[in-house]
């Protein structure tokens, strides 16, 4: 029975973040440049979203670039940024009804780069099949620091008194408070950390690691992942006999 016949489709998650990691050692394996890995992992985003979308995955976040890879090669930054204006392909959200959007300090790209994402974000807010999170110039040190900075400015102009300032309050003001908090989190290429991504919205996700470099994680790997996700008890804190019932 493959992996897609294994799953449960009334218990699907209904967000999946996924850690892109490998795209440079996969590419360097086959004696390739690190772009070449660059731009196959992001053709493999899409093909993941499309099938996401068919799963019924709501959201997917991707991360795409961290606020600590603005020190990489100035060559390698370029071309990433580069690759991702070009992957920013509205045809391919139109034909499967899929929201766009972005989280990060975008302020830092190129203004053609910003505007080009504020368009499609503005063109897709309607599509409701599915949403694709980029996170881009992200890390979640950077989102707590400025949302504790905005509710320092509440407080300030007297819209929010600090007893009152509750979890529920920082999840406002995170770059993140459209969607719910992920159920499942994939990092792909071997490392078993999550390099300051979603922390804070990630304090009850699973987390799945794998070997597989993002470039090779086709459809059948998210599968595997959705069906491993499906076979774990999650608590929140309390026993298995209270999430069973059988106390």
């Amino acid at each position: 029975m493959s992996y897609k016949e294994q799953i449960d489709m009334t218990r699907v998650p209904k967000h999946v973040a996924f850690i892109m990691d490998g795209n440079g050692r996969w590419a360097q394996a086959q004696g390739q440049e690190r772009s070449f890995g660059h731009s196959a992992g992001a053709d493999r985003m899409h093909d993941i979203m499309t099938c996401g979308a068919r799963l019924g995955i709501k959201y997917m976040t991707y991360y795409a670039f961290s606020t600590e890879n603005w020190s990489r090669p100035e060559a390698e930054v370029n071309y990433l940024l580069d690759l991702m204006l070009k992957h920013l392909e509205e045809e391919i959200f139109v034909k499967n009804n899929i929201r766009f959007t972005i989280i990060g300090d975008i302020s830092r790209l190129p203004e053609h780069q910003q505007n080009a994402c504020r368009q499609l974000m503005e063109r897709t807010k309607n599509n409701d099949a599915s949403c694709m999170v980029v996170a881009f110039s992200y890390s979640t040190r950077w989102e707590m620091q400025r949302a504790v900075r905005l509710i320092a400015e509440e407080v300030q102009e007297g819209k929010l008194k600090p007893e009152d300032i509750t979890a529920e309050t920082i999840d406002q003001h995170l770059m993140t408070n459209f969607m719910p908090e992920p159920e499942l989190l994939v990092r792909t290429g071997g490392e078993e950390r999550l390099s300051n991504f979603l922390l804070w919205q990630s304090a009850y996700t699973e987390l799945y690691f794998t070997d597989t470099y993002w470039p090779d994680f086709d459809e059948e790997c998210l599968y595997k992942a959705v069906v491993d996700y499906q076979h774990r008890q999650r608590r929140f804190g309390k026993t298995g006999e209270q999430v069973t019932g059988k106390v």
